[in-house]
């Protein structure tokens, strides 16, 4: 009695009777508690792909659409159908006068790759041959270094004319 008293349905008032008022947590507009085990759908859905029309799905519909006619409903049946919108149609025309397969192919999206130097590739080969070279050169000085310490160890005079020359 306690708590119907404090939930303001005593006096015959019932649940009925409390209109404009606030429930108690927990309590249904019958007056039945609510149950623990009911709980919200919380399913995250799968976000949509974006449609894509290839050229010839875009011709065969176009066509189809050059058919219908004017004022008969066809072309609305023929929309909702194919599950499009007027706009949709009303762009592919605009596309198709600006060029007929080239204006219905779809178009590439994202960002645009950086323009390449026609120049850049040549360039890194060079550098790459520059880079070889390099190696190549340090390599062989290593070598003549070798070979004048074991003619120095070996006592073999070198001719100094020649090597004076190279460098």
């Amino acid at each position: 009695m306690k708590t119907e008293r404090m939930l303001g349905i005593e006096a015959g008032l019932g649940v009925a009777g409390m209109e404009g008022a606030r429930r108690a947590t927990g309590i249904l507009a019958t007056g039945a508690p609510s149950s623990p085990l009911t709980v919200p759908e919380s399913e995250v859905l799968e976000k949509p792909e974006r449609r894509r029309f290839t050229a010839e799905y875009k011709a065969r519909v176009m066509e189809e659409v050059s058919r219908c006619k004017p004022m008969s409903g066809e072309l609305g049946a023929l929309l909702r159908r194919e599950g499009l919108h007027h706009s949709t149609l009303v762009r592919w025309r605009q596309e198709r006068e600006r060029g007929v397969l080239h204006g219905l192919t779809p178009k590439k999206r994202g960002r645009k790759g950086e323009p390449t130097n026609p120049l850049a590739h040549r360039m890194a080969e060079l550098l790459k041959e520059n880079e070889r070279l390099q190696r190549r050169l340090k390599q062989a000085e290593t070598i003549i270094e070798v070979q004048k310490k074991v003619s120095e160890i070996l006592g073999i005079p070198l001719p100094s004319e020649k090597l004076e020359e190279i460098d």
